[in-house]
């Protein structure tokens, strides 16, 4: 055997193998696609339940965002009526305390009155007396008490419907009009809260 055969047969074996290489390529191609197709179809299955999963929960979430709207407008609502009933509440009874202390006050300015009336009578000689100096401290001590209240006269300079009562009218050119001539009975007030309007003689 001379070395050109024997080189033959050494390369024989060598030029089959590739033959069975090329063929296994193929197989795994084959097997790797019907894999793929299989892994493919599961994760269309697996996508849309993912899909309706995510579905029912934007439901979900949506209906949630609609409750919490509602609450917090019912929230808001509450809120708002509290709010007005707490100024409500406020605004009563500060008109109920007004109120109250304008009727006690209305009940004690006839005694004022009186005093006053005595005082303006007492004669010189009166005013001197023991009872004419016990009915100035007294008038007094009633003015002061009303100042301390905050209650004061009403002014009486020129007639005003929201301080004064016209019982009696004259006509003379020598005053202005709506000049107040004669006051018949003192009107007082409380801030902006009338507690009894004067009784007024208004000319022209």
């Amino acid at each position: 055997m001379n070395e050109n055969q024997k080189d033959l047969e050494m390369e024989t074996p060598e030029a089959a193998e590739p033959a069975v290489e090329a063929e296994a390529p193929a197989e795994e191609t084959a097997a790797e696609t019907a894999s793929e197709g299989k892994v493919k179809g599961s994760d269309k299955k697996k996508l849309k339940k993912v899909e309706a999963e995510l579905a029912e929960t934007q439901k979900k979430l949506e209906a949630a965002e609609a409750a919490l709207a509602e609450e917090k407008d019912k929230y808001l609502r509450m809120l708002a009526e509290y709010d007005n009933f707490r100024r409500r509440t406020a605004k009563e009874k500060e008109t109920i305390y007004g109120d109250a202390t304008a009727d006690t006050i209305k009940g004690l300015l006839p005694v004022v009155d009186t005093l006053e009336r005595a005082a303006a009578g007492l004669t010189p000689e009166d005013a001197e007396s023991p009872l004419g100096k016990g009915i100035s401290m007294t008038l007094k001590s009633a003015t002061d008490a009303l100042a301390k209240l905050g209650v004061e006269e009403v002014p009486t300079d020129v007639f005003n419907p929201d301080f004064h009562n016209a019982v009696m009218h004259i006509e003379d050119e020598s005053l202005g009009e709506g000049a107040i001539v004669a006051v018949f009975q003192k009107g007082y007030r409380k801030g902006d809260h009338i507690i009894r309007y004067a009784m007024v003689q208004v000319a022209n």
